[in-house]
């Protein structure tokens, strides 16, 4: 049994279609209904049911999905064992973070490590989803909050501050009361943002009128008069059309974490990277 054809297996069974597993792994749809067919020829055994929703598990392909995540992990050590010994200044190097990250704090950065390294490729990967490091989804990550797993080499960057921002034009709301404004706040499902509930307690009069999950979304509503927004400094600071207000107390502050799986910690493209990094962060966010 091959472990592309077990990949393709594991993909299929955590998206539930083929499409799903064609975009996971970046291979076409025919590929992967070809050698899903071919592995289940192999076994012989039918390891998915074809239903109108998608592809769920049967009774034999429930049992082997263990021994599969088992040949993966090994998989995924060897590659990621591989990728930190070379040396070269050569690849693909895959960054994931939070999207006001993304677009605010790492452009000058990539300008200056693809200046230096013009032979490594770039890939951005931003949004709520955490990209896994040990599955090389990501070979480094930006967070808010701690990695939690002790195979991820891991450290505090800097502090990350907030402000509170109206329009430009907007007229000052009084702090501890708020009446006649309107919130913009955060989506709170995917976690807690001690930000958010700051503002909603520090202006407890005002009407929350949106929310979203996307600081960019939100700096730009505010810029619109949509309501007052808390955000991350650096991205009200490259808004134009915000004001930032001066206030008795501030947010309270986060944590700004970089972490990579341990296996790389020899990768050189990697390595340089984490030097142009801690460079400019020591400017952007003292």
């Amino acid at each position: 049994m091959e472990w592309s054809d077990v990949r393709i297996f594991l993909a299929v069974m955590r998206s539930g279609t083929l499409g799903g597993a064609a975009r996971a792994l970046r291979l076409s749809h025919p590929t992967i209904g070809r050698r899903l067919r071919a592995l289940e020829e192999a076994t012989g055994h039918t390891l998915f049911q074809r239903t109108a929703d998608g592809h769920v598990l049967t009774e034999e392909g429930s049992a082997i999905v263990a021994l599969a995540e088992q040949m993966e992990e090994g998989a995924l050590a060897l590659e990621r064992r591989l990728a930190g010994q070379e040396q070269d200044l050569r690849g693909c190097l895959r960054i994931s973070s939070a999207d006001w990250f993304g677009a605010y704090v790492l452009p000058p950065i990539i300008a200056d490590y693809s200046k230096a390294y013009p032979g490594v490729d770039v890939e951005i990967l931003t949004g709520t989803r955490l990209f896994s490091l040990a599955q090389r989804e990501s070979d480094i990550a930006f967070r808010i909050v701690p990695f939690d797993t002790s195979d991820i080499v891991q450290r505090r960057l800097a502090r990350l501050n907030y402000g509170v921002y109206v329009a430009a034009t907007a007229p000052e709301p009084v702090f501890g009361d708020g009446m006649g404004f309107r919130l913009i706040t955060h989506d709170t499902s995917t976690g807690h943002f001690p930000d958010i509930a700051w503002l909603m307690e520090s202006f407890p009069n005002a009407t929350p009128v949106m929310r979203s999950n996307n600081r960019n979304v939100q700096a730009r509503m505010c810029r619109q008069g949509v309501g007052i927004a808390v955000l991350p400094q650096a991205v009200g600071k490259q808004t134009p059309g915000l004001r930032l207000l001066d206030l008795p107390s501030e947010p309270p502050s986060r944590d700004i974490w970089m972490g990579y799986h341990r296996d790389l910690k020899h990768l050189q493209r990697l390595r340089a990277f984490i030097t142009v990094v801690e460079d400019h962060l020591r400017e952007v966010l003292p």
